[in-house]
């Protein structure tokens, strides 16, 4: 099997550059050899590279400076997935892609299921979703993968900032009333290679199991890491930011595991793997 690769400096697609080798040969398309952002420059690489599948962990991340950079975050996150879409299906490619909570508004009370009706809050949140309908319009063979507040031991996330900061800070200030299933980069890189082997189609919910709030993360952070600096809960409102977060950002897996009895670590066990593996 031949895999295309993009964003295999990020942290989604570094992890991945170590479980996908198993199922055959990786094409690793860094952003120097390919620019989501141009059209011909992924038409280019598809056709080049010829692949039977494409993994797609390249994305504009930046929450807040979307709401700024609209037209940047849905070149990649929504055109880009389109055009991915495109040449798999004249390949003849799956295409695996990464969406994300930020789909949906937070105001369901319970987890949100494949089947709710998403509405962002937010540019990045949009931008996501209109990657996911430029998918499926493609005709491809696809598989998607909403999951939530990644995070792993290298690039820029939660857990590397508020490590940063508990070392700069006397005292960190976080929000404690949002809640979510911080899911680990290295645990999407495994279950993603083991739905590949799996032939697993179409979208699916995929994050750590259990819940918590960034609070409640931030101070499992620090505590796994060693460091006794307080960890203040706020609200929402204390913290503005330009960019309006869901206060509800659990998705239900069962669908997964009912279909391929996959269920990921709990949060606090993934934490755990990350921290050691930052060591």
């Amino acid at each position: 099997m031949k895999i295309l690769l993009t964003g295999p400096t990020g942290q989604v697609g570094a992890a991945l550059l170590e479980t996908l080798p198993g199922l055959g040969e990786i094409v690793a398309a860094s952003h120097a050899r390919l620019d989501l952002a141009n059209p011909d420059s992924i038409r280019r690489v598809v056709g080049a590279a010829r692949p039977e599948v494409i993994v797609n962990a390249a994305a504009y991340t930046a929450v807040d400076k979307a709401e700024s950079e609209h037209d940047a975050a849905f070149a990649v996150n929504a055109t880009a997935p389109g055009v991915l879409g495109e040449e798999a299906e004249r390949a003849g490619a799956l295409l695996v892609h990464y969406s994300t909570d930020y789909v949906f508004d937070g105001a369901k009370p319970a987890p949100y299921i494949e089947e709710d009706e998403p509405n962002p809050l937010n540019a990045y949140g949009a931008s996501k979703l209109a990657g996911e309908r430029a998918i499926v319009g493609s005709g491809c063979r696809h598989l998607i993968l909403r999951t939530s507040w990644v995070y792993g031991p290298r690039g820029s996330n939660f857990y590397l900032t508020m490590l940063r900061l508990a070392r700069e800070r006397a005292e960190l200030r976080v929000v404690d009333d949002q809640i979510g299933a911080p899911t680990s980069s290295l645990g999407i890189a495994r279950a993603t290679a083991l739905l590949i082997g799996k032939g697993a189609e179409g979208l699916y919910h995929m994050t750590a199991a259990g819940e918590t709030t960034w609070c409640g993360f931030a101070r499992a952070i620090l505590a796994r890491a060693g460091f006794a600096t307080p960890v203040v809960a706020i609200r929402t409102g204390d913290y503005p930011t330009p960019a309006r977060r869901p206060r509800n950002s659990r998705l239900d897996c069962s669908r997964l595991r009912a279909d391929f009895g996959l269920s990921l670590a709990p949060w606090e066990k993934q934490l755990a793997e990350v921290t050691l593996a930052a060591s």
